[in-house]
């Protein structure tokens, strides 16, 4: 479990950017899966010139039923866990994939607030990040502030795994598949 850090939005910028280079350089495509963010990670990398290169697209799937019919997580961990899950966001992410034809997908899914829903209180986030070779990272976070702070703080939150799951090189099977 992670609290978020406030940054300042250059930083932010600046780690999307690298994230953009990265995958361009290994020639990687990129979708997003958002529920709690509402489009807000999918416009992140849209600021970012040459994106265009990478980014397939996004799914807004803010109602819990969206999630199982769209991007294909499975109904029986919806019914039994809720949406603000770690299972929950990972099959986000690997649904986005299948959905965009994307070689990595992100996911958020959380409670933005300003009150708790399913017996999660205001702040709690998961975001995931999930590769069509099966690597995955996942983490929760707890956000304080308003509803527009929890989501931004997603958001960052978001591009810092997907920043981290470049670093550890979980991408290079990826980037092999799709140069073969």
């Amino acid at each position: 479990m992670t609290t978020a850090q406030p940054g300042g939005a250059a930083d932010l910028a600046a780690l999307t950017e690298t994230c953009v280079r990265n995958l361009h350089e290994r020639g990687l495509s990129l979708a997003c899966a958002e529920s709690l963010t509402g489009g807000l990670l999918t416009a992140q990398f849209v600021t970012i010139p040459g994106v265009s290169a990478v980014l397939r697209g996004g799914v807004v799937s803010y109602a819990t039923d969206l999630k199982a019919s769209i991007l294909g997580v499975s109904s029986e961990r919806l019914a039994s866990h809720g949406p603000v899950d770690r299972e929950v966001a990972l099959q986000m992410a690997r649904g986005v994939c299948d959905v965009a034809g994307a070689d990595i997908g992100m996911a958020t899914t959380g409670v933005a607030g300003p009150g708790p829903h399913d017996g999660h209180p205001a702040g709690t986030v998961w975001i995931a990040v999930s590769t069509r070779s099966g690597a995955h990272m996942a983490r929760e976070l707890h956000i304080a502030g308003g509803r527009s702070d929890v989501r931004s703080g997603a958001v960052r939150g978001a591009v810092e795994l997907l920043a981290a799951l470049l670093h550890d090189g979980a991408t290079d099977q990826c980037a092999e598949s799709a140069v073969s």
